[in-house]
């Protein structure tokens, strides 16, 4: 009988560290809210991935502003200033970004080699918008697009993977302005790494978890400067590539004007 009501005990004991744990993680990674709850219209024409803003579909979108430090000290506007742009077909997202860098830093030759320390665009994408933790899962991605177009998010694992079927990239760097134009599409959380996965179809009114961001670094071991596009309540500001419940929400609209 005593075996019996010691084993009971440990049996509980179990069970209650086991909800503790549970609460704990839900206490870190909230279910998503929609916060920078933001209209992105459909574009009439694809827009060309060349990295010069010329194309019929950016013509008529406004500006977004990527402000936010999340890590690094304060920096001067010289230092680095950043906006952007979205639209959407069918197919993919279309992101256009224009950054103000007065140095651009690629140390890392190798693609999968800290490549959070150079100069990147980084995109957030979680595709239902559910937010919760994806820091090695794919209930969200978090595409760094590199200065040579090499895109990297870490795969189930640990693992760094080069995602550049993911992410179409090209960018135009004239004196300090660097214009990026990215085709992002879309994959669902039930992507298995090297197997043939099909791309989400985006249609109106569906809800898309998103941030940007720019690692920059102007000639340091590690990167000096995290800026992002969404406000990050507390302290601990550099969570976007763990918490995908701190992402923005974009919400696909039909154009007006078709």
């Amino acid at each position: 009988m005593k075996n019996i009501s010691l084993l009971l005990i440990v049996i509980l004991t179990m069970i209650g560290c086991k909800k503790d744990t549970q609460e704990n993680v839900a206490e870190v990674f909230l279910s998503k809210k929609d916060h920078q709850l933001r209209q992105v219209t459909k574009a009439i024409i694809t827009p060309t991935i060349d990295g010069i803003a010329n194309d019929p579909a950016w013509e008529n979108i406004s500006w977004n502003p990527l402000d936010q430090r999340w890590l690094g000290e304060a920096y001067p506007k010289e230092d680095f200033s950043g906006r952007y742009k979205l639209t959407w077909t069918p197919e993919a997202l279309y992101l256009m970004a224009e950054i103000q860098d007065d140095v651009l830093y690629d140390q890392n030759k190798d693609p999968l080699a800290l490549w959070w320390d150079d100069d990147c665009l980084e995109i957030f994408i979680d595709a239902d918008n559910s937010g919760g933790g994806h820091q090695f899962t794919h209930n969200a991605f978090a595409y760094h697009v590199a200065l040579d177009g090499n895109v990297v998010d870490m795969a189930p694992g640990e693992i760094p993977t080069l995602y550049n079927s993911h992410v179409n990239s090209a960018r135009k760097t004239t004196g300090n302005t660097t214009v990026w134009e990215c085709e992002i599409f879309i994959y669902e959380d039930t992507y298995i790494d090297h197997t043939a996965n099909e791309t989400k179809i985006l249609a109106p009114n569906q809800k898309i978890g998103f941030a940007l961001a720019y690692c920059d670094n102007d000639s340091s071991p590690q990167r000096e400067n995290f800026i992002g596009s969404v406000p990050v309540e507390g302290d601990d500001k550099n969570r976007g590539w763990i918490d995908a419940g701190i992402f923005g929400t974009i919400q696909l609209t039909e154009n007006t004007n078709e």
